[in-house]
């Protein structure tokens, strides 16, 4: 084995601002990889062709010698791929190479259906999904009961496969939800057109990043959402339905476990989510919306659903759970720039739990009794975006940088201090 893979992946919630760093690591790559999720979440990248917003596309598309590849694990939305695919084109970017993996099972219209409608259904207890469609189709393919991309090559096999999934589903949709039932024909019309339409980026990409390997290539593999998004290591029930973990990367990619030798977890200089959920250091009231104004890129909304982000504090606690459930090598710390306007700015070191102090992440119940315990470092009152040097930071901030480093147990060996690509501190 002669090439290497690297990783980016969530250490917290998502919406860490991970698209930049693949933006700026996919320079140095070959390959980069999409290795779970779908459209449900999307990447911000800002570069000389403008502001993009990547959702079911690799963020090395922007870079035309990269084979970007979307991965078996992968929640494939073959229009909303096509519609990011065309946007692109619009905007004058030059058409990247894009493979879309055989084995990549497919987000139907019902799946979308189904999330909608759930959602609905559960009123005040909804888990705050995108609707996209995700939670039905990993519960589709689990129940063995998915289609894969190479199933839209063959008609029969399809209108079989769509019938079967139909019988229960119709169930559902008749008397649980009061809908018309579906029909197997016209979905499988539309779903073989789709075919057609990315059936020259089909191929084994499993093969493909083997021979890559063997060729001594470099691959990046980007995960969506965070660590605490995990359905077995996250803030369970509240998290996506796919593993977010770099351990992942290996099934959903397609590379041998081996192969990932360096693992950037990338946590905000903050904390935000988007989504229900426990979030311990949430802010609310004008403290909360003075931190959402100055937040992300245009202040923090989601970037799939547009709804405000929850904002907090760092949490030092989830982001030490984080960056061990990632196995972490190393992180990158995102928007440090934002904090220019505090006098002081709290750091949560500890929760307390039913009035015990504690340094773990606790599941369940526990952590939504947990409150925040915080420590406050001064502020450094001035703007820092566009620094590429960390000696040139006001020493505050430096301090800050060292107090979050330890407090993890990670390097922090970047950071971000700004929108655009450039503005990017390496910290060796």
């Amino acid at each position: 084995m002669k090439g290497s893979v690297t990783a980016v992946v969530g250490a917290n919630w998502g919406d860490e601002g991970k698209g930049k760093v693949t933006d700026l690591l996919a320079a140095q790559a070959d390959v980069v990889v999409r290795f779970q999720g779908g459209n449900n979440a999307g990447h911000t990248i800002i570069n000389d062709y403008g502001k993009f917003v990547l959702h079911m596309l690799p963020s090395g598309v922007f870079h035309r010698r990269i084979v970007n590849v979307i991965g078996p694990g992968t929640a494939l939305n073959v229009r909303g791929l096509l519609e990011e695919y065309e946007k692109l084109q619009a905007r004058n970017v030059p058409e990247p190479i894009l493979r879309i993996s055989e084995r990549s099972q497919v987000v139907l219209p019902y799946h979308e259906l189904f999330d909608s409608l759930e959602e609905e259904r559960l009123g005040s207890r909804q888990f705050g999904s995108t609707r996209s469609g995700i939670a039905p189709f990993y519960a589709d393919k689990y129940l063995k009961i998915g289609i894969q991309v190479a199933d839209l090559y063959d008609r029969s096999t399809l209108l079989a496969k769509l019938g079967h999934a139909l019988e229960s589903k119709n169930v559902l949709l008749e008397h649980l939800y009061g809908q018309e039932p579906l029909q197997a024909e016209p979905l499988a019309e539309r779903l073989l057109q789709d075919g057609e339409a990315i059936r020259p980026l089909v191929c084994d990409t499993t093969e493909l990043l083997h021979e890559a390997l063997q060729e001594g290539k470099t691959i990046l593999v980007e995960g969506q959402l965070g660590a605490l998004r995990d359905p077995d290591h996250g803030i369970y029930p509240y998290s996506t339905s796919s593993s977010t973990l770099a351990g992942y990367a290996a099934v959903g990619a397609g590379v041998p476990p081996h192969a990932i030798r360096r693992i950037i977890a990338v946590a905000k200089a903050y904390s935000s989510c988007v989504g229900a959920g426990p979030f311990v250091t949430e802010l609310h009231g004008p403290e909360g919306d003075e931190l959402r104004r100055r937040g992300g890129d245009g202040g923090e909304f989601g970037s799939k659903t547009g709804r405000p982000r929850r904002v907090g504090w760092f949490d030092a606690v989830a982001t030490r759970y984080g960056c061990m459930a990632q196995g972490a090598t190393e992180v990158t710390l995102s928007l440090l720039d934002v904090l220019g306007y505090l006098d002081r700015i709290p750091v949560c070191t500890a929760y307390e739990v039913d009035g015990q102090r504690t340094e773990r992440f606790p599941a369940g119940a526990l952590l939504e009794k947990a409150v925040p315990v915080y420590e406050y470092l001064p502020g450094w009152k001035c703007d820092i975006t566009g620094i590429t040097d960390y000696d040139k930071l006001p020493e505050p901030a430096k301090r800050y940088v060292d107090f979050l480093e330890r407090r993890i147990g990670v390097p922090i060996r970047s950071i971000s201090t700004g929108p655009r690509r450039e503005h990017f501190i390496e910290r060796r």
